[in-house]
């Protein structure tokens, strides 16, 4: 029961993510912050039904309270990312932050855990493989909204061969953030978030489909072929041992 809703939480994801690239203006901005929502959803519920309420609130802390205060702080400083702003076009916001940007932490700060718990059962290393998925998101994330128009940088060099208007200081930024998170996380979750359990196959898919169809977009949808590639390397090392790890070879052996 709990797989099989994780798996309808994941296909209206699909669906949304899919109407991205078929949108634009308005509707676009909306049809991303629904996705957000959903995103958010299915991250939180599959943590509370499958590891209890408490792990599902630790999660929310840290990662939807804190994407909030280090956002804020941003936006206000400079710090850790560098100087930014958002254009007000993500809906309401908080100390100048869109309301639906920390959701977008917990939405794939949790498959990025379940994925580092997968790939390793040594405490340090897990936070490490925890905070590079996450991290490595931004490198699709940030060019794509970037160019949509959602937020805009103060200073945008140096940057990424190819990817104009995002400093690499933000890229380090989200991979100190994440380490953070990670490290916080484990320390107040508990055991019961620390091993892979039956029913995280679905945020395994919903991990790997961030990856195939962000390459995708970026490539064919969206014309920003240098971020398809960067953001392949990036995201591809994580990925790509997780779908390694999921064939049946593998998992026959």
């Amino acid at each position: 029961m709990i797989r099989r809703c994780t798996w309808y939480g994941l296909a209206a994801l699909v669906l949304a993510q899919i109407g991205y690239p078929l949108t634009g203006g308005g509707a676009r901005a909306a049809l991303t912050a629904a996705t957000v929502v959903l995103g958010f959803a299915l991250s939180t519920g599959h943590a509370a039904l499958t590891r209890g309420p408490r792990v599902a609130g630790v999660l929310v802390l840290v990662t939807t309270g804190g994407g909030l205060l280090v956002e804020a702080a941003g936006v206000a400083t400079g710090v850790p990312f560098g100087g930014y702003a958002y254009t007000g076009t993500l809906g309401p916001e908080v100390a100048g932050v869109p309301f639906v940007i920390p959701l977008a932490w917990t939405w794939m700060a949790w498959p990025a855990w379940l994925v580092a718990a997968r790939l390793t059962r040594h405490p340090a290393a897990r936070v490490a493989v925890a905070a590079a998925a996450l991290a490595a998101w931004d490198v699709f994330l940030d060019p794509q909204m970037v160019a949509e128009g959602y937020w805009t940088w103060t200073d945008p060099t140096p940057a990424l061969p190819g990817v104009d208007g995002v400093p690499l200081g933000n890229y380090a930024g989200w991979l100190l953030v994440a380490l953070a998170m990670m490290a916080l996380f484990a320390a107040l979750a508990g055991d019961r978030a620390t091993g892979p359990g039956p029913d995280d196959a679905p945020m395994y898919a919903l991990y790997l489909w961030t990856y195939a169809s962000s390459v995708l977009a970026h490539a064919v949808f969206l014309g920003l072929p240098a971020s398809a590639a960067w953001g392949a390397l990036a995201m591809g090392v994580v990925a790509i041992p997780l779908a390694r790890s999921l064939s049946p070879r593998r998992v026959r052996a």
